[in-house]
């Protein structure tokens, strides 16, 4: 028997092939968004930082050449040449383009880029130092010719050497595009021929995973479904082997201890049946008791030879009828009505015998006739209350014999005003009755009856017995109301 505990259960099976074709696939992802958000922040980083690099290489040379023109010729001084319009302060312009080419070599990853940038700063540093020079003749006032020279041989210089570093920076800057499109033009064929191979292997452990998870779940499907088929046939020693430790395995444990129990069920099916055919038998011969026979068909003569024809022909009759019902066809069930003629053919032969003694009256609803009952049920009742109860009392004695219709239950009587029983022999004639009767070592005809009714009927049927010494005997026999369909 396998645990209650599954360790491989279904669903788990079927979340790992799940998670088995779901996962690569997931990583496939991942890693292409992280590669298109890496790309995407690289490229981004350059384009602004040519942006910016760019809108210097336009204004910056035109700007400052016409400031410090302006600045030479005297048209206005370093003080008031950010009010004019067009025009802005040459250490400002500097300043700016300084702060934000630093911020470029922080931010800038390739090598060539952030040399260019390097080489600027100097250059930059070096026109300050030359705004520096033209500031102090001005402040000196020496000639126009000299600040004009130095303004053509050292700030338009500089400054076209500042704007040719922003140039080759924006170049190199533009050969890092290049170079990031040709490094994931390479990652996404990397990632096309990796997930081409991942792609492979994952259909083949799918394929390999598939046909053990379906397999480990519709084999042994197959072979419950056998299994069933050869319980239905009636094969009950059938069993299932499944050893899948899983929700399969335990419904095979259910089917196999359903088994068990058909089978043993079956066998006490068979085991009572073969009791009660025993049983029956046992009861049949009982009946046909040669003594009963010999006393019958010796009366009969009697009858016969003082010429009481009429009483003979009236005893074979009930004798006729009486092993006519005894025999019935061989059928184990008979209406209520047979029953009653049954015990009536019995009384008739016996009154005959022991008229002295002997009265009875029997009196069963007709509307029970339809209903069904075991043959031989009330008969050995009758006889029992003949043979220990009428005739041991020294009076004439009488057995009555009623049934009645009670809540879907069947109740019959048969009563005498015998001898009776004390306390302690009906205790143990109570105990006995309620014996299988092979097990019976008196009152072996009632322990038949009250055996045959429960295993018929069920538990909940059988006989009851009451009875008083010198009062007399009741023995009450309860059926369920069955219909007679035979």
């Amino acid at each position: 028997m396998h645990s209650d505990k599954v360790k491989y259960s279904v669903k788990y099976k079927l979340f790992m092939l799940s998670a088995t074709v779901a996962v690569p696939f997931l990583v496939m992802v991942v890693y292409l968004i992280y590669a298109m958000h890496s790309y995407s922040n690289a490229y981004d980083t350059i384009v602004s930082n040519m942006t910016v690099a760019n809108n210097y290489n336009l204004n910056f040379k035109e700007e400052m050449d016409e400031s410090l023109y302006k600045l030479v010729v005297g048209s206005v001084t370093f003080e008031t040449v950010g009010d004019e319009d067009g025009l802005k302060n040459p250490y400002d312009l500097i300043e700016d383009l300084r702060s934000e080419f630093n911020k470029l070599i922080r931010i800038t990853t390739d090598g060539e880029s952030r040399l260019w940038l390097q080489i600027l700063m100097r250059n930059i540093d070096t026109l300050e130092d030359r705004v520096d020079d033209i500031r102090s003749n001005l402040e000196a006032e020496n000639s126009y010719d000299m600040n004009i020279e130095m303004l053509d041989n050292n700030i338009y210089i500089m400054t076209e050497l500042v704007q040719d570093n922003i140039q080759s920076y924006i170049y190199y800057q533009t050969r890092s595009i290049e170079y990031l499109t040709e490094q994931l033009n390479g990652r996404v064929h990397t990632f096309t021929i990796f997930c081409g191979i991942l792609l492979l292997l994952m259909v083949f452990l799918v394929i390999v995973l598939t046909m053990m998870i379906v397999g480990g779940i519709i084999k042994p499907i197959q072979e419950l479904s056998q299994v069933t088929g050869q319980i239905s046939r009636g094969n009950f020693s059938a069993r299932a082997c499944v050893d899948t430790n899983d929700e399969v395995a335990l419904l095979a444990d259910s089917v196999n201890s359903m088994t068990e129990s058909l089978e043993e069920l079956v066998d006490k099916i068979k085991e009572d049946e073969r009791k009660m055919r025993q049983a029956d038998l046992r009861l049949l011969q009982e009946q046909i008791n040669p003594h009963f026979l010999y006393n019958t068909l010796d009366t009969i003569v009697w009858l016969i030879e003082g010429h009481d024809t009429d009483k003979a022909v009236n005893m074979v009759v009930s004798l006729s009828e009486f092993f006519r019902l005894v025999l019935s066809k061989g059928k184990e069930y008979i209406t209520i009505q047979e029953e009653e003629m049954h015990i009536r053919s019995y009384l008739e032969i016996q009154q005959v015998r022991y008229q002295d003694i002997l009265e009875y009256r029997i009196d069963i609803d007709p509307e029970l006739y339809r209903y069904k009952i075991l043959k031989l049920t009330l008969q050995p009742l009758v006889e029992n209350s003949l043979y220990h109860g009428i005739k041991y009392r020294r009076a004439k004695g009488n057995i009555v014999v009623t049934g009645r219709l009670s809540e879907n239950a069947i109740h019959f009587q048969v009563q005498d005003n015998g001898v009776g029983m004390e306390k302690e022999e009906l205790d143990k004639l109570c105990g006995e009755i309620r014996k299988p009767c092979k097990d019976t070592e008196k009152g072996f005809g009632l322990a038949n009856v009250n055996e045959r009714i429960r295993m018929n009927f069920g538990a909940e049927y059988g006989m009851k017995i009451d009875s008083a010494a010198g009062q007399g005997t009741c023995v009450e026999v309860v059926i369920p109301a069955i219909l007679y369909e035979g």
